[in-house]
Parts: structure tokens; C-alpha cells; sequence
């Protein structure tokens, strides 16, 4: 039964997507929709293959950028939620940072950082990932920090356990779903940070830059080829933390 309905919760979403492709192959078919206002997923999916080499060049280096940024705001914001469980001042000091860090726009970080470590490295576009990764992971982790159940600090404090141990052995392995659901957020948040700040400068090379030049030159079905490739290197991040999301709760049922 537990294989029938993971089958139907793959073929669901997989059954949508053709019926989708189907309907908007038929559409501009049959109203003859040109290519600069939408092109069709056959031409899209025959442009994807004839610039195949193009887009895997472009998609490593977007997706070396997000991995980067993904790696610096996880490990920044699970050290930051561990001193904010830690010292209470600290958190109430920090909430009004979080809050702004999570509403400041991609299109004004893009710039400031390219300013501060110039245009020609891609350490801005891997600073803007690790800022939109930060909170997802920040919050997600302090939330999981504060679920242990009040005995069982009791018990850890009756045993004379120092901090480091308390968060070693009690809070940390209670945190780690939290922690993975925010590694699971902010893997398509890094991807999606790192494509936009390609649009604002630096190096001429990944997705972002790629689907600029292509539109600008009015290859509009190329530009969408490589908008699927975006696509296609989100959904290859979010599938890796969801598996390993996945794998962290069977391991916990055994």
C-alpha cells in the first residue's frame, strides 16, 4: 500500500504536468501565437537540446553560486539561531534584523555587493543566496531548538550537563527536521537568488545572464530553453534536500 501511494503522489503531479504541456502545445498552435510572445514547449525542448552544452556550462556556474551561498546562510543562521536560544537578549536584538533581512528586495542586495567586491567575481550573486537562505534556516532552526519538552532540560540539568552538552545532546538532534524543512526552503531560495542577482551585472556567465542576452537578441524560444534549465537546476536542489529531508525521518522511525 505504501508503494501504491508513493507511486500516485510521483504520476500525479507528473500526469498534470504533460496534460499542461499538451494544452499550451495546442493553444499556440491553434492561435498561431509567435514565438516572441510564447513559444511552444516543442520549440522550447528542440532549443534546449541544440544548446544543451551551453546551458549545462551556465547552469554549473549558477549552481555553483547558489551552493556556495546555500552553505554560508545554512551554517550562518544555525549558529546565529544556536546564540539566540542561548541569550534571550540576543533574540529580541536580532528580531527586528531578521524581519528587515526578509523583506530587503534581491534587486537592491544585487548591486550593493557587487560595488563592495566587484563586478568581475561572483562572490556578490553567492552573498545575495546566503542572505535569503539565512532567515529560512534561522527560524526554522530556533523553532526547533525551543521544541524540547521542559523535563527534559530538567533531566539534562539534574545530570549537571554543561551547555555545550545540553545543545549537543538534547537540543541539536531535536532541531534536525526543523533545520532540513529550512535546508529544503532555502535550497530553492538560493537558486532563485543567485539566477536573479545574475540580472544586475558581474561575470557574463550563468542562467541569469544567459536568459538576458538571449532576449535581447530576440532568441525568445533560446531564452526559454534556458529558463527551463533554471527550472530544472531548482528542482535538482530542492530534490536533493528533500530526499535527505526524507532519508533524516526514516532513520529516526527505526
Amino acid at each position: 500500500m505504501k508503494a501504491l501511494a508513493g507511486t500516485r503522489t510521483v504520476l500525479a503531479p507528473v500526469a498534470l504536468g504533460v496534460l499542461a504541456l499538451a494544452l499550451w502545445q495546442a493553444l499556440v498552435v491553434a492561435f498561431e501565437i509567435k514565438p516572441f510572445l510564447v513559444p511552444s514547449p516543442l520549440g522550447i525542448g528542440g532549443a534546449f537540446v541544440d544548446t544543451a552544452d551551453h546551458i549545462l556550462d551556465a547552469a554549473v556556474q549558477t549552481g555553483l553560486n547558489a551552493l556556495i551561498g546555500l552553505g554560508i546562510g545554512a551554517v550562518t543562521g544555525i549558529l546565529v539561531a544556536i546564540l539566540a536560544n542561548a541569550l534571550r537578549v540576543l533574540d529580541r536584538m536580532l528580531v527586528p534584523l531578521v524581519a528587515s533581512l526578509a523583506v530587503i528586495p534581491i534587486v537592491a542586495l544585487a548591486p550593493i555587493f557587487y560595488a563592495m567586491f566587484g563586478a568581475a567575481a561572483n562572490t556578490g550573486r553567492q552573498l545575495v543566496a546566503a542572505v535569503a537562505v539565512f532567515v529560512p534556516m534561522y527560524l526554522n532552526t530556533l523553532q526547533g531548538l525551543r521544541q524540547v519538552e521542559p523535563v527534559h532540560r530538567d533531566l539534562m540539568r539534574s545530570y549537571a550537563a554543561t551547555a555545550e552538552q545540553v545543545n549537543r545532546m538534547l537540543l541539536l538532534p531535536g532541531a534536525v527536521p526543523y533545520v532540513l524543512n529550512g535546508l529544503k526552503i532555502g535550497s530553492s531560495l538560493a537558486v532563485i537568488s543567485a539566477l536573479i542577482a545574475e540580472y544586475f551585472g558581474g561575470p557574463a556567465n550563468g542562467l541569469g545572464i544567459a536568459i538576458t542576452s538571449s532576449a535581447a537578441g530576440s532568441n525568445y524560444t533560446v531564452a526559454w530553453a534556458y529558463v527551463l534549465g533554471a527550472v530544472l537546476l531548482g528542482t535538482l536542489f530542492y530534490g536533493v534536500t528533500a530526499a535527505l529531508e526524507g532519508w533524516s525521518r526514516r532513520r529516526r522511525r527505526t
